[in-house]
C-alpha cells in the first residue's frame, strides 16, 4: 500500500531511559511527600527529654552553715542576714553555660562577728566571697568549707574536725556578686580534733586578752589574709 506514514520504532535503549527518567520522578515526589509529612527535623529539641535539656545552676543568696559548730541565727554582730553590712547582692540571670570560677577572679574573706570577746562570749564566724570575674559557678557546699582558728603557729580549733554531714552545693555566682554565710559559725572556744568530738572536757583557749586569728576557705579557694581577734 502507498501513502501510510510508516512508525519509526525506537531502540531499546531509549524506552530504558524514559522507564529511568520516570523512576526518578517518582521517586523525587516521594520523598517530597515523606518530608512533609513525616518532619523528622521536628524531634531534634521539642522532644528532648526534660532531664537532658541544658540546666541552670541556682544563683547564689548566701552561703550554707557547717556543723562543725553551733550555728546561731540571732547573732546581733557586725553581720546580718545572708550579706556583710555595706555590700549589696545581685541576683544574675540563670546561664547554663557558665565556667567554673578562677580562683584569681574570687575574693574570699574570713569575717569575725566582733574584734574582742569577753566573759563567756562565743566567737562567731562567717565567710564572705566576692566574685570579681564574669559569671562563674563554685561549689559553696559544706563539704567546699574550712574555719581554722589559729595562735601563731599553733592550731587551735579546725571546723572539719567534728563536721557531720558535709555536702556539696554548686551556685552561680554573678559578676560582681558578693555573698556571706547565711548564719554565723560558732566556736566554743576549746581545742578541737577528730578524736575528741564527743570530750566535754577539751582544754579552753586562753583569754586574758590572747591574740587569735581566723582563715577560711571555700571551694578550694582560701581567704587571702587571716582575721585577727581577742579573747578576754
Amino acid at each position: 500500500m502507498t501513502g501510510m506514514p510508516v512508525r519509526r520504532r525506537h531502540s531499546p535503549a531509549v524506552y530504558r531511559r524514559r522507564r529511568l527518567v520516570l523512576l526518578i520522578a517518582v521517586l523525587a515526589i516521594a520523598a517530597v511527600v515523606w518530608l512533609l509529612i513525616a518532619q523528622p527535623w521536628a524531634g531534634s529539641a521539642s522532644e528532648q527529654p526534660a532531664d537532658e535539656m541544658p540546666q541552670a545552676q541556682s544563683t547564689a543568696d548566701s552561703l550554707p552553715v557547717p556543723s562543725g559548730g553551733t550555728p546561731n541565727p540571732e547573732s546581733t554582730g557586725e553581720v546580718e542576714g545572708s550579706v556583710v553590712e555595706g555590700t549589696t547582692t545581685q541576683t544574675p540571670s540563670p546561664t547554663p553555660t557558665a565556667q567554673p570560677c578562677v580562683a584569681s577572679d574570687v575574693s574570699v574573706e574570713a569575717v569575725t562577728s566582733q574584734d574582742s570577746y569577753t566573759g563567756d562570749e562565743a566567737p562567731q564566724f562567717f565567710i564572705k566571697l566576692t566574685n570579681n570575674g564574669a559569671d562563674c559557678t563554685l561549689n559553696v557546699g559544706t563539704s567546699a568549707q574550712s574555719f581554722t582558728v589559729m595562735s601563731g603557729s599553733d592550731v587551735w580549733w579546725r571546723s572539719t574536725d567534728c563536721q557531720s554531714e558535709p555536702s556539696d552545693m554548686v551556685v552561680l555566682l554573678g559578676a560582681g556578686q558578693t555573698v556571706s554565710s547565711a548564719a554565723p559559725l560558732t566556736w566554743d572556744r576549746t581545742r578541737s580534733s577528730v578524736d575528741t568530738c564527743a570530750d566535754q572536757t577539751r582544754p579552753q583557749a586562753p583569754s586574758g586578752g590572747a591574740s587569735y586569728h581566723l582563715s577560711v576557705e571555700i571551694g578550694g579557694i582560701p581567704s587571702t589574709t587571716s582575721k585577727q581577734f581577742l579573747l578576754y
